[in-house]
Parts: structure tokens; sequence; C-alpha cells
């Protein structure tokens, strides 16, 4: 990816880091962004690496949409645009890799989206959260999607309607984040969570990140009958034989995915 402003894609071990590089633009998701970061992600769910981590640079994560490819433009436009940027959210949380969001900023409208989309988060102290259409004149109607599973309805409706930003302590007492540390401690709590979000056998994991997303908005009962078909089939997965075989042996398992 060579484009100015494109994500940065770097790879250590096991670990890709996809980093939002658009400081000037308050790393807006642009059309032209949401494209590179949709390939950046879909490449590395490709890949073998284990785990995928969502960072920026810059004083602010995401401010969301960029307004310039939204004002004065075609209904049909915003749509296209709306849908690529659900392709994206959606491919973060179809990708076997487990993918963590590193938010040491301020993170609105789809910048907010995008940190809920990830399967983890976390969050340095100087960071916020806020879906700021409430009190303006274009509602965050779909950064809401991902932000209202996270948070439950009365708080989702709290950041909808007032627009206003709430600190990275609120946001992980509401259950948007994971964890929350001092700024100079961030990228240590990023590698020890994802580093222990990551053991095992992949196999197990990826299938186990979309059997989750698959059942979490089911009522129970259809819930259970997706997760057991899912546990009973894996059951005879090598990860989770050599797992048991282990267990019951006494000895570190070794893991061959």
């Amino acid at each position: 990816m060579s484009a100015e402003g494109a994500p940065r894609v770097e790879r250590d071990g096991d670990v890709v880091r996809i980093t939002l590089c658009r400081p000037a633009r308050r790393n807006a998701l642009s059309r032209e962004h949401l494209g590179q970061l949709l390939e950046a992600v879909t490449e590395v769910g490709r890949s073998d690496a284990a785990g995928i981590v969502l960072a920026a640079e810059g004083p602010v994560f995401s401010a969301g949409h960029d307004f310039a490819d939204v004002v004065d433009r075609p209904l049909p436009e915003v749509r296209s645009l709306l849908a690529l940027c659900t392709e994206l959210m959606e491919a973060i949380q179809s990708v076997p890799q487990v993918v963590l969001a590193r938010v040491h900023a301020l993170a609105t409208a789809a910048g907010c989206q995008l940190v809920a989309s990830c399967d983890l988060a976390v969050a340095a102290e100087s960071a916020g959260f806020a879906a700021p259409g409430g009190k303006g004149g274009w509602f965050c109607h779909t950064p809401m999607v991902a932000v209202a599973r996270n948070v439950g309805r009365k708080r989702a409706m709290e950041l909808a309607l007032t627009g206003d930003v709430i600190d990275a302590r609120t946001a992980l007492d509401w259950g948007l984040v994971n964890r929350v540390v001092p700024d100079d401690e961030l990228d240590a709590a990023v590698d020890d969570l994802l580093g222990r979000a990551i053991r095992g056998s992949r196999a197990s994991k990826a299938i186990g990140k979309q059997t989750m997303y698959a059942q979490l908005d089911r009522p129970e009962r259809d819930a259970y009958t997706t997760a057991v078909e899912v546990m009973a089939a894996t059951s005879q997965l090598d990860g989770a034989r050599e797992g048991m075989r282990s267990f019951l042996e006494k000895r570190a398992p070794v893991w061959t995915d």
C-alpha cells in the first residue's frame, strides 16, 4: 500500500499491526481509507498471523467518516460509502485472527464503531469515545449498531442522544473496552492481553470467534443449538484432542495449528 496516508502494515512474529496514518485528517475514514483498511484486514485474514492490532497515530484515534465524502453527495453514493464501512466492520469480526484495538486518543462516530467492532480493546487513560451525531445534524445510526452491542440499551441511548464524549474509565465501566491503562503503559498492556488471547490452538480459536458472533444476538435456545453443534464438531479437531490429552496426561500441550 503506497498511497499517501494509507494504513501502515507491519508484522512482528505472530502479530500484525495495522496503523491508521492520516493524522492531519484526524484519521478520518474516507472512502479511500476504508477501502485500504478493508484490503489490509482481508490480506492479514488470509495469512498465518494469530493476531491483529488496530492502531492509529496522531492526536486522534479516528474522527469517523470524512464529511468531504458525504456533503452534497447523492443518496446512492452515501449508501455505498456506508455499505463499504459496514463491510470493513464485518471483516474485522470474520477474519480468524484476534483483532485488538489500541486506542490512544479520541475515537468518535465511525471511529468509535471501529473500536466496538474489534474483538478486544485497550485504551489509554487519555482516550475518549463519542457518537457526536446526536448533538449535530447527522445521527450516528451505523456506529451505534456496533456500540450498542457493547454497552447495552440505556448507555447506548445516552451516547447516541447526547453526543457527549465519555472518558476511558467510563468506557471501561460500560463495556466498550477491556482495559484502561496509563498512556505510557498502553503498548505493554496491548501486548499482554493479545498475547494471552492468541495462545492455544489457532483453528479452535478461529472457529470460536466466528461462533461467538453467530450466537451472541440470537435467542438463548437458538444460541445453544448453534453452540452445541459447533462444540461437538470441534471436539474432533487435532487441537481439541491434544488439549484434552495433554490435560489428562499432565503435560504441556503441543499445538500443531
